[in-house]
This record gives C-alpha cells, structure tokens and sequence, in this order.
C-alpha cells in the first residue's frame, strides 16, 4: 500500500472504496462477528487473497520445471518391498 509520511512516520494513504452493497452489509456483519474493524477485516481479506494468488503462482512455476520422468523414477522406489508403517495401512475393503 503506498505510504505518506506524517510527522515522520509512514502511514497508509486512504483510497475510496466501492463495494455491491451486498457485499458492503455481508463484510460489516463477518468483520462484527469477528470483533475487528471493517477496514481491519478488508485488508485482512485482501492479503488472504493475494496470498493464495501467488500460492498458486508459485506452484505453476515449480511444475513448469518439473522433470517427470526424475519424479516418476523417485516415486516407483517409493516403499518398494517394505510393509506399510503401522497406521497408513489401507483399510479393509467392505463390499
């Protein structure tokens, strides 16, 4: 968020905001719940979002340099002749 300075301390700077008012009355009654300020519960919301945007990003970019083939070989050694560790046993099937 750009910042201005004010006696020498940064500040964020307001920006208007407009919402559906549908939106506006649903954000005021979770922010309530919540015990924190609309603004406070909008910049909450806001970095949640972005944070699962560049998760997601992140994630594209791994797979992009991926060697399939590498992950293939590591995954057809993965357990090969060893008994599952006691608890990740498959359950019994039930037909």
């Amino acid at each position: 968020m750009p910042q201005i300075r004010v006696n020498g301390v940064d500040t964020p700077r307001r920006r208007p905001l407009t919402l559906q008012p549908s939106l506006l009355d649903e954000a005021r009654k979770v922010a309530a719940s919540e015990g924190v300020a609309l603004n406070q519960f909008i910049n909450v919301a806001v970095a949640e979002k972005l944070a699962a945007l560049r998760t997601a990003s992140y994630f594209e970019e791994r797979a992009a340099r991926a060697d399939m083939t590498k992950a293939l070989h590591i995954l057809s050694r993965a357990g090969k002749d060893q008994l599952p560790v006691k608890g990740d046993e498959l359950p019994p099937k039930s037909y």
